[in-house]
């Protein structure tokens, strides 16, 4: 058969098309596969920002308690209740959020 007939040309076409069409499938299977990455990504983030968060506060406790004058059974006490009202008001805030 030869490729300038009518018969050749639409067998190239078809060719081309399904080449195309496995592109195309390939394509969203990768997009697909990324966008399924960058949600898990961006869940990661939220979990570490919120640690972070943690952290801070954690620090800002410590120099609280470390710059106050008191004996160091009064100060892990101070320490204990501050991390419990930051708990709390951590908990208030996710319920308004929701």
């Amino acid at each position: 058969m030869e490729e300038n007939s009518l018969p050749g040309k639409l067998e190239n076409l078809e060719n081309k098309l399904r080449l195309l069409l496995d592109s195309h499938q390939s394509i969203k299977d990768q997009r697909d596969a990324l966008n399924e990455e960058n949600n898990g990504l961006k869940s990661q983030i939220e979990v570490l920002s919120g640690q972070v968060s943690d952290f801070q506060n954690q620090d800002k406790i410590t120099k609280i308690v470390s710059s106050t004058t008191v004996e160091k059974e009064e100060a892990t006490e101070l320490k204990y209740k501050l991390n419990e009202y930051i708990r709390e008001i951590d908990r208030c805030i996710a319920h308004l959020s929701q």
